[in-house]
């Protein structure tokens, strides 16, 4: 069951998905059909599961699930993993790699593998003030409150 995505509570579970390019216009509208496709018919044991998404930035799939009426299992997110996989097949671009980072320069998003990201760290080209993608965060809540953060308060910390 596909609802508006500030309607799910901030409980509500994401999965986040960046990208390692922007996506054309063309393909943002062709990602946002195959979305509402996919969250119409997506079930778990027979039962709808009432989601929403959202993307950010032309680079960012955020999908978010409420499981007070009914949980995510690992039916079901198979079958949203399935769901990424073939966007990934369909244009040609890294969805679920999750050794690689997302942060900001100035306006733009920059993302680099994590290990060039470590070795950015090291050279100060980036800093703690360096806004970072805590793709980690499990919650709608937490999505918005600690997913666009400095690196100070996130994961990435650890390399500055």
């Amino acid at each position: 069951m596909l609802v508006e995505f500030n309607t799910l509570p901030e409980t509500a579970r994401v999965w986040i998905y960046q990208c390692n390019r922007s996506f054309s216009e063309k393909e943002m509208d062709e990602i946002e059909a195959d979305l509402k496709t996919f969250l119409t018919s997506w079930t778990a044991h027979g039962n709808d599961l009432k989601a929403g998404y959202e993307i950010k930035y032309k680079r960012f799939i955020i999908i978010a699930l409420d499981q007070t009426l009914q949980g995510a299992t690992g039916c079901s997110i198979d079958a949203s993993v399935h769901f990424i996989q073939a966007l990934e097949k369909k244009y040609d671009v890294l969805l679920l790699d999750k050794m690689n980072v997302s942060y900001k320069q100035g306006e733009f998003v920059a993302y680099k593998s994590l290990v060039d990201f470590k070795a950015m760290a090291k050279q100060k080209a980036i800093s703690k003030n360096t806004i970072v993608f805590n793709n980690l965060v499990a919650n709608k809540g937490e999505y918005l409150q600690h997913w666009e953060v400095p690196a100070s308060e996130s994961w990435h910390a650890r390399f500055l």
